[in-house]
């Protein structure tokens, strides 16, 4: 059962297990999508994850699975935090416990490197980094909330083996147009990036990240799957980006070095304004997460990302020139 199986990562691993011949999955979104590749590969099922009676109902969908797979989880509308937490964390709170009625045996929970307290950009640190979020983002909240949350439930469920994958950005070029509509906007001109090569962009040194391809993350969940490995487990690609990988993608000329709190003041007027949709929130945990160590992926899980970071990255950039998208709700190019 994949909650959330319509999204950037749920469309990645959809791809992978129809790859695999004993793989029956169950879809559970809020919108079912239309009945095309990868879609078609899986059963569906309408719900909305939030809502009072989702336990009731969840619980009767998951009656017999494995594996329930927790992607389900809102960005947007970053203005109403209320919203969010409904779908994030009471959302997942049903998963969880609608999982464990239904008497199943593995849940896997899409974490973050954005659970993590603030860290070292210099060094790597391991999955015992404290995960209590960045306080001044509500996705580093939310993420931080449900892992909170998880481990009071995990000493309440013995018997469910948990797994928490924690990854870097995740790209591959069909999220290109919902990555654009969710942190960039329509004022954006970004399908003018083939055409124009900008002069220079402004960024901070502090803006050190990590980042996946989503084929190579689907793959780290299916042997999670294979594996029922339990806790948490750091999965992100090579190289470490830093501000010069980003101006590369971006086919600047130069970068203008600023400081983090000039890029979050920017960002926190014009997302007031509505101008753009990126919460002040995201600069902070752009620049205090802490750079992950993935030797657990690589040595428990005997994962190997077929694709560096600056190539999803590019592979992003280049999918949102083309409006890249796919048929389901969230991924679609309108």
């Amino acid at each position: 059962m994949i909650v959330g199986a319509s999204g950037n990562v749920g469309t990645a691993l959809l791809r992978r297990l129809a790859a695999d011949a004993d793989s029956d999955v169950t879809g559970v979104v809020r919108r079912i999508p239309p009945m095309t590749s990868p879609y078609d590969s899986a059963r569906w099922v309408s719900c909305d994850i939030g809502a009072a009676e989702a336990r009731a109902a969840l619980s009767e969908t998951f009656a017999g699975a494995d594996t329930v797979v927790q992607l389900g989880w809102q960005i947007q509308p970053s203005h109403d935090e209320r919203r969010l937490w409904r779908t994030n964390v009471s959302g997942s709170a049903a998963v969880f416990d609608a999982a464990a009625q239904a008497g199943v045996g593995h849940i896997v929970y899409a974490s973050s490197v954005g659970t993590y307290a603030p860290g070292p950009k210099d060094r790597a640190v391991d999955e015992s980094w404290p995960a209590t979020g960045v306080s001044s983002s509500s996705y580093g909240r939310h993420k931080a909330a449900v892992e909170a949350w998880l481990d009071a439930w995990e000493a309440r469920h013995p018997d469910v083996t948990v797994s928490r994958l924690r990854p870097g950005l995740v790209f591959q070029r069909a999220a290109a147009s919902e990555i654009a509509r969710y942190f960039l906007g329509p004022f954006v001109p970004v399908s003018q990036l083939r055409r124009v090569q900008l002069p220079a962009v402004p960024l901070s040194r502090r803006l050190v990240f990590q980042a996946v391809h989503a084929d190579d993350l689907a793959e780290a969940y299916r042997l999670v799957i294979r594996a029922r490995l339990p806790g948490a487990i750091n999965v992100a690609a090579d190289p470490v980006l830093g501000p010069a990988d980003l101006a590369a993608a971006l086919r600047a000329k130069r970068i203008l070095h600023v400081p983090l709190r000039l890029l979050r003041a920017v960002a926190g007027l014009t997302w007031h304004l509505r101008l753009q949709p990126t919460a002040p929130g995201w600069v902070d945990l752009a620049g205090s997460s802490p750079v992950m160590d993935i030797t657990r992926a690589r040595t428990e899980l005997g994962w190997k990302p077929r694709m560096s970071s600056t190539e999803a990255l590019a592979e992003l950039i280049a999918g949102m020139v083309d409006r890249a998208g796919t048929a389901s709700p969230p991924l679609t190019r309108r």
